[in-house]
Formats: C-alpha cells, sequence, structure tokens
C-alpha cells in the first residue's frame, strides 16, 4: 500500500487534516506528524479529541520560538521521519512555518509534495506567511487549489503543472462541524451571551503585533466601542498585550470579555453566534463567511479575496478609528454565492493523490 506522510501543527492544519485524513486513510497508509508548533492543551490536544483526528504518529515537540530557529529545529526534526518512513508524498497544509519545514525537508530527500490550499496570496512579503505559501508551492508536485483565484495565481507565476481546483477543505469542516457544534457546545450559554448580541475577536498574527502601535490600535478600539466583545486570548497574544502593558485596559472594560483559547466546536459556535466577527485570521475570514457573518479583518490585505469581492468581509488593518467605523456601520449588502466548493474538497484530494502516486 502507498504511503503518505502528513506535516501539521498549527490550528487550522488539524482542522483541514481532520477532513482529509479520513478518507485518505481508505486508500493509503498515513502517516500524521505533529511538529509541535502549537502546543499548548487547548490549541493542541482538544482539537485532536474533538475532530476525531488520529493521533499523531509522530509528535515533534519543537514548541515556539524564532521563525528560524523553529523552521530549523522543524526541518530536522520532519527529515529524521521522512528518511524513517521513506513515503510515497508528504502532505503539507497552508502557510505555517511547519508547512515550510515539510516540504523542505520532502523536497530536499527527492520526495514529492503535495500542497493543500496551494496558490494563495496577500502580495505582502512581509508576512512570514507569505513567504511560506510561496516556498511551500515552488516544492510541491501536486497542488490543490481552494478557489480559481488560487489557480490563476500559481499560472501567473508560471506554475502550471499539477494544479487541482478542488475546492477548500475548510468548507467540507464548516458543514461536517457545524452541526456537531451546534449539537455539543454550550459556551454560549455558559458564558451568559445573547446570540447575535456580541461581536468576536481573534489576535494572532505577527503583523499584529510586532509593534506595539498595531496591537494598541487594535485594544482601543475594542475598548472605546460599547458593543460587547468575546475575545479568547492565545498564549502569545496574552505575552504582548502584557508586555505593551495593553491587557489592563481589556481586562477593566466591563464590555470586554478575555477567555481562555477555546476548542474547535466552541470557536464554531462562538463563531456561529456573532453579530460580527473581528480577526487577523485567514482561516476565521471563511469560515465567517461559511456561516454568514460579516468580518472585519484587522489588515490591509488578504489572500480570501473573494470574502472581499462579495462584500461579506471588509479590511480595516489595525488603526483604531477604521475598525469602529467598521463595527459600527458594515453591513453586507449582497447575498453568497457558493465560493469554496461544494463540500467534498477531501474526497477529491485523495483522488489526486492516489493518482498521483500510481502515475509514478
Amino acid at each position: 500500500m502507498a504511503k503518505v506522510v502528513s506535516v501539521v501543527g498549527a490550528r487550522p492544519q488539524f482542522i483541514k487534516a481532520a477532513v482529509v485524513s479520513q478518507v485518505l486513510r481508505e486508500v493509503v497508509e498515513e502517516v500524521l506528524v505533529h511538529t509541535g508548533q502549537h502546543y499548548d492543551e487547548n490549541m493542541s490536544r482538544v482539537f485532536f479529541d474533538e475532530l476525531g483526528l488520529p493521533r499523531p504518529d509522530e509528535d515533534l515537540g519543537v514548541g515556539s520560538g524564532t521563525h528560524a530557529w523553529q523552521t530549523g529545529m522543524m526541518l530536522e526534526r520532519v527529515e529524521k521521519v521522512l528518511e524513517a518512513q521513506a513515503p510515497d508524498l508528504v502532505l503539507v497544509y497552508g502557510d505555517t512555518n511547519s508547512t515550510l519545514a515539510g516540504a523542505l525537508a520532502a523536497v530536499k530527500l527527492g520526495i514529492p509534495v503535495g500542497h493543500v490550499e496551494a496558490g494563495l496570496r496577500s502580495f505582502n512579503r512581509a508576512m512570514p506567511e507569505e513567504i511560506n505559501r510561496i516556498v511551500a508551492d515552488r516544492c510541491s508536485d501536486v497542488l490543490f487549489c481552494p478557489t480559481e483565484t488560487a489557480v490563476e495565481n500559481l499560472k501567473r507565476e508560471g506554475i502550471v503543472d499539477g494544479l487541482f481546483q478542488t475546492g477548500d477543505v475548510m468548507y467540507d469542516a464548516a458543514l461536517r462541524f457545524g452541526r456537531i457544534a451546534e449539537q455539543r457546545s454550550t459556551i454560549v450559554l455558559d458564558l451568559g451571551l445573547e446570540p447575535g448580541g456580541y461581536c468576536l475577536v481573534t489576535v494572532h498574527r505577527v503583523n499584529s503585533m510586532d509593534c506595539r502601535d498595531h496591537l494598541e490600535g487594535i485594544v482601543r478600539a475594542l475598548v472605546e466601542t460599547r458593543q460587547e466583545i468575546v475575545f479568547p486570548v492565545y498564549p502569545r497574544t496574552r505575552g504582548f498585550l502584557e508586555g505593551y502593558d495593553l491587557l489592563e485596559a481589556l481586562e477593566q472594560s466591563e464590555h470586554v470579555h478575555l477567555v481562555d483559547p477555546v476548542g474547535y466546536l466552541d470557536m464554531v459556535q462562538l463563531e456561529r453566534n456573532a453579530r460580527k466577527i473581528l480577526t487577523d485570521s485567514g482561516g476565521v475570514q471563511k469560515e465567517a463567511y461559511f456561516y454568514r457573518v460579516p468580518c472585519i479583518t484587522l489588515r490591509d490585505e488578504t489572500e480570501w479575496v473573494e470574502t472581499v469581492e462579495e462584500g461579506w468581509n471588509v479590511l480595516v488593518g489595525t488603526e483604531t478609528e477604521r475598525i469602529l467605523q467598521a463595527l459600527r456601520t458594515f453591513v453586507p449588502v449582497t447575498e453568497q454565492r457558493s465560493l469554496f466548493g461544494d463540500g467534498h474538497a477531501g474526497e477529491k484530494i485523495r483522488d489526486e493523490i492516489l493518482a498521483y502516486i500510481q502515475g509514478c
């Protein structure tokens, strides 16, 4: 039987792998490698439990650090796994340091690479994620594009072979886990929230936190608005808030509710029931679209341009007044179209992987 090594390390990748691994294991032997990029209990293990994702066959335990250190440690440890496993293909997801390390380790060993969520571009090379995407795509032999825009991005860069427009596995996950979350999650009730009566906030990208002014602009908007705010705070984000002396202002605000990171099903319920979502996350932008919730993106660009073009997402950066204006006035005025496939991206990726391996 053919063998595939799948490399994951962060929350969005766990969600995508939960969709793909389930169907991939019907036709190949899969070895799941967790780099340890997200190692906190609420950022890692709880996602495996809730999503029904198989426990990692290899847990590399790299943890946090600078981009260079983290990527270097992952590269060294992933390489050892690949040498021992000798897979027919290495599958990587998205745009994290885990993606970059998995793709580089494989290509240097002459092992074919498949990239789920290929072709995304924000066209901002100051973002580490943009560099990771570009390098991963250049290393890849089979590129699974979620949208037509992603396909066209790759063609403009001269990548024309091995492209497959499969739809988005995150949409598969939204369909599957949205129903489960509604049945199992009680977080909206537990936090005493009114459905449609609060705004949900997520902040975690380097560009939102790499200087005090960026994070302060977001914090000021959250404090100055009178709308109810729910803010699950990642450990790294909390560290920056404390380091910039911004955490106290949030803690003292009567309408801002800081909570620890939540599991996937709880996050889905918070998203589905929010009036608006404010985020710097690419994945949360899409989930907002899937659940028909207006999205305010705390960035000046996005790789998910379709959500902006459709009028369900607005880019505001980190300036306080732009954020407050969107909180007051932004309302989608168009009906949604189906932009991200038919909910069967996982099966399409499985089929193309098997066809590629059999054709080698």
